[in-house]
């Protein structure tokens, strides 16, 4: 347990650098992975079922996020509080968090996978699923769904675990369930022939194994932060659920808006794309699926920045949270940029490895072109939005989490196809980027500057 602590007390006197990459480099190589097996999952697909269940997948994704949603309105929260919980000595309420975590993921998730359930063929022909699609669509939720349980308290108390002081231990747990993916979903595709349902119940498994990996640590003696089922049943804190919910909202309405812009995304390239439209869905899928890998690997890095900024936040160390933002700033700039030129450079080869045909081969490559051309900004976008969920400022960060999604993407993605077709839709992507990055810019100005005020206000009382 000292080891423990002592994990934690680095936080507020290590060099900044070395902690970033210490929190970092594991959540960065758990979330790539998880980014990668979503890639192999969908060569599987491609190669073994074709493009019809790849077009499919892309239905299914705004679902899926849905449903994440949920999970994410309970796991950021409660890491983020972890983190300043810890940052100010205060052990008990860290615990009482997590506590509470566990029984608001299991009512809000178990509720949302219900409903979804009782009306899932409506919501997938909503989704934009046609005769060609639909079955693919529906298999795969229809194993998938009861899954999503377990993936929501795995991913919730995997980021506790890493905000209590265990970046290694919630990589393998990452690791783990990406082996069991990979290991499972050919075994279920090909050889037992389940087809896309076994693409699903591969994860699904993954998921239950991830969950009882995660599940037992913190019910061990020896966790730092213990699962402790007095703060489970003894009923929830309605003060507790507002301060989880207070910075849990901002990656929950990022998740919902950006299925609901999948939605639209998917409706615009169905309108617009004529005869190929059901094309233009299977290439917004594959390059989906690539840039999600660049994304995780931010995720990643501002994971490991959380538990830093977060920390020191509550401990009144406000130099170290500006230099940790700055530096998580500038790597992840530097990452972005390196995902915008292979992009650029090398799209053809990157969609191959999919095996669609030669029409939705072209239709990816140039969606993939079009959607990362503003990326070397969104690693700064993507940054100041998780930082400013990290030290509990939660209305800004929701602020920035809508202004590409909904005040910005969501009209361009009405009014460009008009003018410019197709390309339109691809086009609305990168010029959300660019003006949203604009917004974040300024408000990492005037947070600069506070934290600079507030740094010198904590000399003076100390």
């Amino acid at each position: 347990m000292m080891g423990s602590a002592i994990n934690i007390e680095e936080l507020g006197r290590g060099k900044i650098s070395k902690l970033l990459w210490k929190y970092a480099l594991p959540a960065i190589i758990g979330t790539t992975l998880n980014s990668l097996y979503n890639i192999i999952d969908g060569i599987f697909v491609g190669q073994w079922i074709g493009d019809d269940a790849l077009s499919g997948l892309g239905i299914v994704l705004p679902i899926m996020n849905l449903t994440a949603a949920v999970g994410m309105l309970v796991g950021a929260g409660s890491s983020s509080r972890v983190s300043i919980a810890l940052g100010a000595d205060d052990k008990a309420t860290a615990e009482k968090i997590a506590g509470t975590s566990f029984l608001m993921t299991f009512i809000l998730s178990g509720g949302v996978i219900g409903l979804i359930y009782l009306f899932l063929k409506p919501i997938l022909i909503f989704a934009g699923a046609n005769e060609d699609t639909l079955p693919y669509a529906y298999n795969f939720l229809l194993v998938f769904l009861p899954g999503n349980l377990f993936l929501s308290l795995c991913f919730n108390f995997n980021n506790i675990m890493r905000a209590s002081g265990y970046p290694i231990k919630a990589m393998l747990t990452m690791i783990l369930t990406v082996v069991v993916n990979i290991v499972l979903a050919p075994v279920f595709m090909k050889w037992f022939g389940w087809g896309i349902k076994g693409a699903a119940a591969a994860t699904f498994a993954a998921m239950f194994i991830g969950f009882v990996f995660v599940m037992q640590h913190f019910i061990s003696p020896r966790s730092y932060i213990r699962l402790r089922w007095k703060n489970v049943f003894k009923g929830i804190e309605m003060k507790t659920v507002k301060s989880i919910v207070s910075i849990g909202m901002s990656p929950f309405l990022i998740q919902v808006t950006a299925s609901v812009v999948v939605f639209f995304i998917i409706a615009q390239l169905n309108a617009y794309g004529g005869e190929n439209g059901k094309t233009a869905i299977g290439a917004y899928t594959i390059a989906n699926r690539l840039i999600m890998l660049l994304a995780m690997i931010i995720i990643g890095l501002t994971q490991g920045m959380q538990p830093i900024v977060g920390y020191n936040y509550g401990a009144k160390n406000f130099l170290r949270v500006r230099q940790a933002l700055n530096y998580t700033i500038k790597v992840g700039v530097i990452i972005m940029t390196v995902g915008f030129a292979f992009s650029q450079l090398f799209p053809d080869a990157l969609v191959a490895i999919f095996g669609p045909d030669k029409l939705l081969a072209e239709e990816s490559a140039t969606a993939l072109k079009y959607i990362t051309f503003m990326f070397p900004l969104v690693g700064f976008q993507i940054v100041i939005t998780n930082f400013f969920q990290s030290i509990g400022l939660a209305s800004k960060a929701i602020f920035l989490s809508l202004t590409r999604q909904v005040i910005i993407l969501t009209p361009l993605l009405f009014f460009l196809p008009r003018f410019f077709g197709i390309t339109g839709v691809w086009l609305s992507m990168p010029s959300a980027d660019f003006i949203s990055t604009l917004i974040a810019i300024v408000f990492y100005i005037v947070q600069a500057k506070k934290l600079k005020v507030m740094e010198g206000k904590a000399k003076i009382s100390a």
